[in-house]
């Protein structure tokens, strides 16, 4: 069951939204497909963000775009209801 949202699914669905690049950040509490589709919503929904990938299992989630900072990310993470752990973000390609 999931701990974070109460939903009572267990599966490890993974919200995949095509990226070339991005920032990827390290985020603590999601358990199941509701979950990643909290996150991915509320991250979409920052200013410059063009796309979003989550990897549930590792607890990854890939931002791509420009002219958002770590702190609104973090925000977007919180008002889903979870916990950026790595603020610092890495680039990937």
């Amino acid at each position: 069951m999931c701990t974070a949202c109460a939903c009572g699914t267990a599966d490890t669905t993974s919200a995949q939204v095509e990226t070339s690049g991005g920032t990827a950040y390290q985020v603590s509490g999601m358990t199941c497909g509701h979950c990643v589709s909290s996150v991915s919503t509320e991250v979409g929904k920052v200013s410059g963000v063009t796309g979003v990938q989550v990897d549930l299992a590792s607890g990854a989630v890939t931002v791509s775009g420009a002219g958002f900072s770590d702190e609104e990310i973090r925000a977007a993470v919180e008002q889903a209801g979870y916990t950026l752990v790595d603020a610092s973000s890495v680039s990937v390609s």
